[in-house]
């Protein structure tokens, strides 16, 4: 459980980070999520879980 609140709080830095830093350049990349279909919205999401878990789960079994 301490490990997903390192992980959240980690992202919660990172977001805020990129909004302090570039604020122009994430409204307009919040603007084009309009233009992409839901599927592939889906599907990105899809794949960064997949991608998060394998990571997850590698450095889990190395330690």
């Amino acid at each position: 459980m301490k490990e997903l609140i390192i992980a959240f709080g980690l992202f919660l830095f990172i977001e805020g980070i990129l909004y302090a830093i570039f604020p122009s350049k994430m409204k307009s990349m919040l603007k084009k999520l309009d233009l992409l279909k839901d599927n592939q919205l889906r599907t990105g999401g899809l794949i960064f879980a997949i991608l998060g878990f394998i990571i997850i789960y590698y450095s889990k079994s190395t330690v």
